[in-house]
């Protein structure tokens, strides 16, 4: 049985050859790369970003902020243009930001910028998104890019046991590459059966429960849960309180993914006397 320890991180995944990184995520073709640098601001805790310093001959030197998120979250916009921001202040050069969603979700469109108004005020924030699953896989052997070789059975066209064993084959060659066979083997069970895969990987499958992405899907999970029993307790109170009016709101509601920004709105219900009181509490924390 392989024994492999089941521990990367999204820095040390792009670290493997991050010159052409950079240039898939950003299209720029004479990009060069410099430090990566250790991007976790004081106030926000976090291990899913990347910040890599670059240069190219038309637009100077810059950083291209890499956020990897397992699923895409409503709050993204608002994370991206806080993180790019603080970049921007901290290190005092332009930013490309790009959003990398790995797993696909319900969202029938995943926006590519922040956008906001307040009092004639407007803040803006473009970034790049990238879908995995609509990466072609054929990148990952012909673009020289190692980084998205365990993301293989994810990427469009991906989901084939032959493809897979060519990508096995590939991490297996180099002893770098190797440590990240478990992270494509927790991927590959999203597409095929996991006993197809324990057989196209030959060791045992448990140690994917050591994995962080695996440790995170369950949180993730737990969480849904929570949430959706939140949202379905606001929705009872809303058409016991106010009836049908009061139901129009959740569509607005569910949006908000923060447990704590629910239970507030849960509480308020229940001490408001209209609903425009509750319009003004919703849109505080959407601005928050």
């Amino acid at each position: 049985m392989w024994q492999k320890k089941a521990d990367i991180s999204t820095k040390k995944l792009i670290s493997l050859a991050p010159e052409n990184w950079v240039k898939w995520v950003t299209q720029i073709p004479d990009i060069i790369t410099g430090e990566i640098i250790n991007s976790e601001f004081q106030w926000i805790s976090r291990e899913s970003d990347v910040l890599i310093r670059a240069t190219s001959l038309q637009y100077g030197e810059f950083l291209v902020l890499n956020e990897l998120q397992l699923r895409y979250k409503p709050e993204m916009p608002k994370r991206m243009r806080a993180y790019t921001a603080l970049a921007e202040e901290k290190y005092n050069l332009p930013i490309f930001p790009v959003l990398i969603n790995i797993l696909k979700g319900n969202e029938s469109e995943i926006p590519t910028g922040y956008q906001s108004e307040f009092a004639g005020l407007q803040a803006r924030q473009d970034y790049r998104v990238i879908n995995l699953w609509e990466v072609d896989v054929e990148i990952a052997f012909t673009q020289s890019v190692p980084s998205l070789v365990p993301f293989v059975p994810l990427l469009k066209g991906g989901a084939e046991e032959s493809t897979i064993q060519r990508a096995l084959q590939i991490l297996r060659a180099d002893e770098q590459l190797s440590q990240l066979e478990t992270v494509m083997a927790f991927f590959a069970t999203f597409v095929l059966d996991s006993a197809l895969v324990q057989q196209i990987m030959r060791w045992d499958m448990a140690i994917l429960t050591e994995s962080p992405w695996y440790q995170q899907i369950l949180r993730e999970g737990r969480e849904q849960g929570r949430r959706e029993e939140r949202l379905s307790s606001i929705e009872l109170d809303l058409e016991f309180k106010f009836g049908n009016d009061g139901l129009q709101l959740m569509s607005q509601i569910s949006q908000i993914s923060n447990l704590e920004q629910l239970k507030t709105i849960q509480r308020s219900i229940k001490t408001i006397n209209t609903l425009d009181e509750l319009r003004q509490i919703i849109e505080q924390i959407e601005i928050s």
